[in-house]
């Protein structure tokens, strides 16, 4: 169950990354929206995030509304998300590669069933 847990937490933290890298200035409640995700779901993987020192989180002190912020991958943020992409194709590689087998197997019993 824990497995499940991770895999579906390092999903959700590249698709964070994945937002934040193309709209760093997006509000978290955008993010959010756009994401599919509850605004405390968000703050929770934001939360992950910044822990992990894959994102930093920036307020413009001289703007007089104190809740802009911009979101900036880290250095660390950017080499991770690089990694979770080739590992997250890889996985859709793969699953591809076992459905296209299926397919095959099926094609052949559908043949073989017809032919007598």
């Amino acid at each position: 169950m824990k497995n499940n847990k991770n895999n579906s937490d390092n999903i959700d933290h590249f698709n964070v990354l994945r937002k934040i890298q193309n709209n760093p200035d997006a509000s978290q409640r955008e993010l959010a929206r756009e994401l599919g995700f509850s605004l405390g779901k968000l703050n929770y993987c934001m939360s992950a995030l910044k822990s992990k020192g894959l994102v930093k989180v920036n307020n413009f002190k001289m703007n007089k509304n104190k809740l802009n912020y911009i979101y900036i991958l880290t250095p660390k943020g950017i080499v991770q998300k690089t990694k979770m992409t080739i590992k997250f194709m890889q996985q859709k590689m793969k699953d591809y590669d076992e459905l296209q087998q299926e397919l095959s197997k099926e094609s052949k019993l559908k043949n073989f069933k017809f032919d007598r």
